[in-house]
């Protein structure tokens, strides 16, 4: 510890603050990539599991009925684990944002203003986050459509 550290705790707080700053924000990178290979893990049981009771309902006497609510019931967990993902994603962004402010506020006291400019949501075009949120959200379309319009009408 410098003699200037010992003498202004003031500084050291605020650089123990931007250390924890900066681990939140990491860590917020990191769980956006936890969430989405969990929702690809899911992701692929339960198409799997769509997929096998479309291929076998017959075989294993399934009621058609009952296969379509399957189908549908698989969906809907579907629709429910990209929803999650997505508002997860949402919530990240929101708590990166803050803690973005956060720093840009301690750099401002410490180094001088304007040392690092603010965030903004005019620049959510340019956040990886804003495509995979968008991704998802066109993927449950996408599949919701085919599923009702060309594989449910085949369960007869």
């Amino acid at each position: 510890m410098s003699k200037e550290s010992e003498s202004d705790p003031g500084k050291e707080f605020k650089l123990e603050r931007y250390k924890y700053i900066l681990q939140q924000i990491h860590t917020l990178n990191q769980n956006l990539y936890k969430y989405l290979s969990l929702f690809q893990a899911l992701t692929t049981a339960v198409v799997g599991g769509g997929i096998a009771i479309f291929v076998s309902y017959k075989e294993l006497k399934i009621d058609a009925v009952a296969a379509r609510v399957g189908i549908h019931g698989l969906l809907g967990l579907l629709i429910i684990l990209a929803t999650f993902v997505v508002v997860a994603m949402v919530i990240g962004m929101f708590s990166w944002f803050d803690y973005r402010q956060d720093e840009v506020k301690i750099l401002n006291e410490v180094i001088g203003t304007g040392y690092r400019k603010p965030p903004r949501f005019q620049n959510l075009w340019r956040w990886y986050e804003t495509y995979f949120i968008a991704f998802l959200i066109l993927m449950m379309i996408i599949i919701s459509v085919f599923v009702e319009t060309k594989v449910v009408p085949l369960i007869k």
